[in-house]
C-alpha cells in the first residue's frame, strides 16, 4: 500500500512488472513483426544453431517472445541473438539485445503490462524438455501467484 505523507488517505494499486531472466536461455523479444516472420526466423534460428526447439508467445498485437531449448553459455546466447538482429535488420531486437547486455542476463515479461496481458503460447516446435521447460515452469509460478494476489484485493 502507498500512502500520502500525512496519513492514510488513499490506497494506490502496485505497478510491476514480472518477467523471467536467465543467461542460458536464448531468448527473441520480435516487436512489429507478423507471425510468419516469426516462425521463419525462429525455425531458422533453431535449425542454424541447433537449440533442438521453442515456443513462440504472443506478447501484443505483432508483438511476439520466442524461447529455445537447449541450453547455451552466455557469450553463445549473445552471438545466437546478434545474428537475428543482422540477418532481420530489427532495430528494437537490437535495442532489447544491447539492454540485456548491459544487465549481462536477458529477460522476458510473464505478467500482464499496463493494458497488454500476459504473453500466451501460442506455438511450439521440437523438443522443450530444457530451457522451455523451465519457462513454463516458472511462468505458471508467477501466474498463480498473480491470480492469488488478485483475490487477495
Amino acid at each position: 500500500m502507498v500512502v500520502q505523507a500525512n496519513g492514510l488517505r488513499r490506497k494506490s494499486t502496485p505497478n510491476f512488472i514480472l518477467g523471467y531472466t536467465d543467461t542460458e536461455t536464448v531468448k527473441l523479444d520480435l516487436d512489429n513483426m507478423s507471425f510468419q516472420r516469426v516462425k521463419y526466423w525462429a525455425l531458422g534460428t533453431a535449425k542454424r544453431f541447433r537449440l533442438r526447439g521453442f515456443i513462440i508467445l504472443k506478447s501484443s498485437k505483432n508483438s511476439y517472445h520466442v524461447v529455445f531449448d537447449r541450453p547455451v553459455s552466455w557469450i553463445r546466447n549473445v552471438a545466437i541473438v546478434a545474428w537475428v538482429c543482422l540477418m532481420t535488420k530489427h532495430r528494437r531486437l537490437t535495442e532489447w539485445l544491447i539492454m540485456q547486455c548491459i544487465k549481462q542476463a536477458s529477460t522476458l515479461r510473464i505478467s500482464a503490462k499496463k493494458e497488454k496481458q500476459s504473453p500466451m503460447v501460442i506455438y511450439h516446435h521440437g523438443k522443450q524438455s530444457q530451457q522451455i521447460r523451465d519457462f513454463l515452469h516458472y511462468r505458471k509460478l508467477i501466474q498463480t501467484i498473480m491470480r492469488r494476489l488478485a483475490r487477495a484485493r
